[in-house]
């Protein structure tokens, strides 16, 4: 582990600073030219070795190789430089391979870090200055080929690498993108999710309690205990709220990890289902509404998403008719296993009321819409007789939705 560390401190420091990684190049490029250098036993001239650096010789060599210390700051810049001080070496009488292998590498680094364009003017004076030299000093043409070769060679690695590179960068650009737009897909999801709860959780407990409330009002003084039994259920339907909400919130808390009295706390019972319909339905009885329930058909085996958005359908379509009805409604639930998946349907007769003529647009039949198609279904609503009728059609089968 303290080699990894060590190692991940030395990348950042070379990505903070490439001169280091430069210096290191041009001290390489340096090395490899010595040998050459020291003992150079060829004609002299730009394109072969000489008869060894002496005495001034050695400064021209240093400061040949200097400017690759910038290479990647002002790749062209320090081609230009180099060439420059190669051709004021030739003319003051110090020749080596050095003069010819420096202005290789600062033209490989043309081609690795800028566009071709700017490539062209670079590779056109390398070749003027090779040709001149070679016209100067005769060399074997083997040795002209040798370098153009070796020169184009370089100069299409350098592209090579710079339009890999590029990809690369670009696909990792791509796939962070992606990734972010995923992120925030399935926190808008979760977002949506979360919203449809506590508005179903939220718009059914206080409409109950509000029922509750004005039916233990109109009652105080003809019923006390019948008061008493609606003013406790009342209050009962705000404690369920209350856990729900705090369940919800523990939901969002991150690590989500709850023990002993937190865990009392935070209700974190499991989610409602099919199972819990007539316990809904119970309910919203005991808040004056009448209310049959019939199923038709077995339903079977569904998973806990399916039996959760039937369960919060029936609650939002009930706590519609708790707001919007007249005194003395009755509404009807019937619930349909199919082959085909579960249909539900949920009329009211719109009681003293007349029914609204077009739906409110509220969030509720959004929410209803929402969790009818996270499982194929439909939904239908609209006026029926003297109230109103919501027709949803689960169509995703038994289980939750991949």
């Amino acid at each position: 582990m303290p080699d990894q560390a060590r190692r991940a401190a030395l990348e950042r420091l070379l990505a903070r600073r490439p001169q280091l990684v430069d210096g290191g190049l041009a001290v390489l490029a340096a090395a490899v030219a010595l040998p050459a250098t020291v003992g150079g036993h060829s004609a002299p001239g730009v394109l072969e070795p000489g008869t060894g650096v002496t005495g001034a010789g050695w400064l021209w060599f240093v400061v040949v190789h200097v400017p690759l210390v910038w290479r990647r700051r002002s790749p062209d810049g320090v081609f230009w430089l180099v060439l420059c001080l190669s051709v004021a070496s030739v003319l003051s009488g110090v020749t080596g391979v050095f003069l010819v292998s420096v202005p290789l590498c600062a033209l490989y680094a043309v081609a690795r870090y800028l566009p071709p364009v700017r490539l062209l003017p670079v590779a056109v004076a390398f070749v003027l200055v090779v040709g001149l030299g070679w016209l100067r000093d005769r060399p074997a043409p083997a040795t002209l080929i040798g370098i153009g070769s070796l020169a184009t060679a370089i100069a299409v690695t350098g592209i090579l690498v710079r339009q890999r590179l590029a990809y690369l960068d670009e696909r990792d650009r791509r796939l962070r993108a992606e990734l972010d737009h995923r992120a925030m897909t399935t926190v808008a999801a979760e977002r949506a999710q979360i919203a449809r709860e506590v508005h179903d959780i939220v718009a059914h407990n206080l409409a109950v309690m509000v029922a509750l409330t004005e039916g233990a009002a109109h009652t105080a003084w003809n019923d006390p205990r019948r008061t008493v039994e609606m003013v406790d259920q009342a209050s009962a339907a705000g404690r369920a709220a209350l856990g729900d909400m705090r369940r919800l919130v523990g939901l969002l808390r991150d690590g989500g990890a709850w023990t002993g009295d937190q865990a009392r706390e935070v209700d974190l019972a499991p989610q409602p289902g099919l199972a819990d319909l007539d316990e809904l339905v119970g309910q919203v009885r005991a808040a004056g509404l009448r209310v049959a329930f019939t199923r038709e058909g077995p339903v079977g085996v569904r998973g806990s998403g399916l039996g959760l958005a039937v369960y919060r359908v029936v609650q939002e379509a009930l706590t519609n008719i708790l707001k919007h009805a007249g005194p003395n409604a009755r509404a009807e639930v019937r619930l349909r296993s199919t082959a085909e998946g579960l249909e539900l349907e949920v009329v009211d007769d719109g009681g003293d009321r007349p029914a609204p003529a077009t739906s409110s647009g509220g969030n509720g039949l959004v929410g209803i819409a929402e969790r009818a198609a996270a499982y194929g279904g439909t939904v239908e609503t609209g006026p029926a007789d003297q109230g109103w009728r919501v027709r949803v059609r689960f169509t995703g089968g038994p289980g939750d939705p991949p």
